[in-house]
């Protein structure tokens, strides 16, 4: 990957400790990038970053609830006074309960909601604190292209994700007259945990590229899944200046899954 101008600046990743997130977290600190790694999975995100220091870059654990409105503004006035100001800012956490909408258990839309939703507004909002009166930086969320089609039994995963679009977007016309562009990943169907929790057996995966008349779904043309790295590419490109005059973007990254809807 060609130098993407990262050295030296502040990143806070979330969702960071596996799948998309840790994939991020990986690029930007191989592209030079002082990252800060949030999740609420202290252990395997504490492993990361010592793995990364231990091959000279810069990764920082700083576990965290982003449910937690308070806990977010705790560890992001952390993240200031530690590592600097934060210039790069991604929303990768995420979760995913599976379920018809007219059965889904409270617990279950709420975590999702709280997660996916709750959760990037709570970080938005400490972290653009900061960015707003420096009137520099770039944020980008990892949403998914359930976001633009409905997908059976991932209503609550689909509804959070159309609705985090949308408030990135918002939020990118807000941004607008500071300088700071605000954009959007949507991935498909992706080799990560998540993923695989929706397999029943070996045979998920090519399953998932073949797609399912029965559940209305469409296989992926290009005749693969993603992997977290490529998703990982697409969030650097939009941080980076070579993205500097997009905004309120949605990059979809799905192998051509939604036919380009």
């Amino acid at each position: 990957m060609q130098d993407l101008q990262f050295t030296g600046k502040v990143a806070l990743v979330t969702g960071a400790a596996q799948g998309i997130g840790e994939a991020i977290v990986r690029a930007l600190c191989k592209q030079g990038a002082v990252v800060a790694a949030v999740d609420l999975q202290q252990d395997t995100l504490n492993q990361l970053a010592s793995e990364l220091k231990e091959q000279g870059l810069g990764a920082f654990a700083y576990p965290a609830d982003v449910r937690d409105s308070e806990s977010v503004q705790a560890v992001v006035d952390r993240i200031e006074r530690e590592l600097g100001p934060i210039e790069l800012l991604v929303h990768a956490a995420g979760v995913l309960r599976m379920g018809a909408l007219t059965s889904l258990s409270d617990a279950d839309w709420s975590d999702v909601m709280s997660v996916n939703l709750n959760g990037v507004f709570h970080i938005s909002r400490a972290v653009l604190s900061y960015m707003k009166p420096r009137r520099n930086g770039a944020v980008v969320t990892v949403s998914s292209n359930a976001a633009a089609i409905p997908r059976m039994h991932m209503g609550a995963y689909a509804t959070s994700k159309a609705a985090v679009t949308m408030f990135t977007k918002c939020l990118g016309l807000e941004l607008a007259e500071y300088g700071i562009r605000c954009n959007i990943v949507s991935p498909g169907s992706t080799d990560t945990p998540m993923l695989r929790s929706m397999w029943e057996d070996e045979s998920g995966a090519q399953r998932t590229i073949e797609g399912s008349l029965e559940t209305y779904r469409t296989g992926i043309p290009l005749r693969k899944l993603a992997a977290p790295e490529d998703v990982a590419s697409s969030v650097l490109f939009l941080l980076s200046a070579q993205a500097g005059h997009l905004t309120m973007h949605d990059l979809r990254v799905d192998g051509g899954a939604t036919l380009g809807v």
